[in-house]
């Protein structure tokens, strides 16, 4: 398996995310965040940043996540992602609707644009459905594999930007199976965390 680290903020969602134990069998190491910038990542093969982080330490960080993934390392990174630090990053922020379910004849919006990549044999598009924050429009090359309906992306993958891989997505299940509410995001967790460990990018 991948060994993974996650850049941990010590909240209290991250706490019950990345120390439950059927998802903490795959982490190999959490690294606090204010101890990140002196902390080795030799071994490392993934490198979590979840959703929530502070931003001004997100930011003192983002060389030596850069640095990581042009070395080769993967780089997850959960949730809107305001903040440029993200390579060739495209973030356009939207109007978040978190009751749409309870419309008649409700659509999420959501399309898998790459049914046949790896990730879907671990979860389904129903298990990455709640509400969404915004999109990003990715570089050219990248693969998107969520979208809205007008390709605006939900998840992909940047294997353009640098010499590694990024596999970014607006969605924070982090933040809301850590703060016990959605449904969906412990499902999409459950398929994606192992996905991560050991499944084909």
């Amino acid at each position: 398996m991948r060994k993974i680290a996650v850049i941990y903020s010590g909240n209290a969602s991250h706490h019950r995310t990345f120390t439950e134990p059927r998802y903490k069998q795959y982490i190999d190491s959490l690294i606090y965040l204010p101890e990140f910038l002196n902390t080795s990542l030799e071994g490392v093969e993934v490198l979590f940043v979840p959703s929530q982080l502070n931003e001004k330490l997100l930011l003192q960080a983002k060389e030596k996540i850069i640095d990581f993934a042009q070395a080769g390392g993967i780089v997850v990174a959960f949730g809107p992602q305001p903040w440029e630090w993200l390579p060739n990053q495209k973030w356009e922020e939207r109007e978040t609707n978190f009751w749409w379910w309870l419309e008649k004849d409700a659509e999420s919006g959501l399309v898998l644009a790459e049914p046949t990549y790896d990730l879907f044999n671990y979860i389904t598009l129903e298990d990455a459905t709640w509400h969404q924050h915004g999109v990003f429009w990715p570089v050219e090359g990248a693969q998107k594999l969520i979208t809205t309906e007008d390709g605006g992306a939900v998840m992909y993958v940047d294997k353009v930007s640098t010499n590694g891989t990024w596999i970014i997505t607006t969605l924070d299940p982090d933040y809301h199976f850590g703060s016990y509410f959605m449904p969906a995001t412990e499902r999409f967790l459950d398929g994606f965390i192992p996905w991560l460990a050991k499944g084909e990018m």
